[in-house]
């Protein structure tokens, strides 16, 4: 287990190079628009993301692939539909190649062309447990997005750590929902998230990109 944990602390560390410091996944707009203005805010839109949103779905398809019931292929392309927006689907194409390139040069993991969560469920399979891989994966998805957030708003890193441990019993939930991989399961719902990548695209002046 101690192995294990060490590999995905590894994997989903900031420090790991797939780049997720790029991309806010429509925060950026989000805050522009002023639909986050504060932590509260924050953190209600964090909130629907994991049960209504990319996170909720990302966690599935990463189950998806961890079991492979269905060809890794063709489970990609329902991630890929799964976009609503380019820069999403940028967002998710290039972290996953940048995973699929680490991961080959130092674990001889073949992952090339797959999006993020495909590709770290077909990596995490060859041995990792699957319950902490979505835990902390889901983890790293909404500590990212607070440190986004913290570039953004007048969101402290105080504040940033009570909302992420306010929202760990959800990350275990969402975790725990999404462990039967079960690709006829996914929905998304989080529309404003949707919309706000939508129009982070066409936004004049951002830092994120997407």
């Amino acid at each position: 287990m101690s192995t294990d944990l060490l590999t995905l602390a590894q994997w989903l560390s900031p420090a790991f190079p797939v780049g997720a410091f790029s991309y806010s996944h429509g925060l950026e707009a989000a805050f522009h628009a002023g639909w986050i203005s504060d932590a509260d805010s924050l953190e209600a839109w964090l909130a629907d993301l994991l049960t209504h949103g990319a996170g909720r779905s990302d966690a599935t398809l990463l189950a998806a692939a961890y079991r492979g019931k269905m060809p890794l292929g063709e489970i990609d392309e329902i991630a890929r539909a799964f976009t609503p927006s380019a820069e999403r689907l940028l967002e998710t194409a290039a972290q996953g190649q940048a995973f699929a390139e680490v991961v080959g040069a130092v674990w001889g993991a073949e992952l090339d062309g797959l999006t993020y969560p495909v590709a770290l469920g077909a990596a995490a399979r060859e041995g990792l447990p699957l319950g902490l891989t979505l835990t902390l994966y889901l983890q790293a998805f909404t500590s990212n997005l607070i440190a986004a957030a913290q570039r953004l708003g007048p969101i402290g890193q105080t504040e940033g750590q009570r909302i992420l441990h306010r929202l760990s019993p959800l990350i275990e939930a969402t975790a725990e929902a999404a462990t039967p991989g079960d690709p006829d399961s996914l929905a998304s719902a989080a529309f404003l998230a949707d919309i706000a990548s939508m129009r982070h695209e066409t936004q004049y002046s951002r830092i994120f990109r997407s």
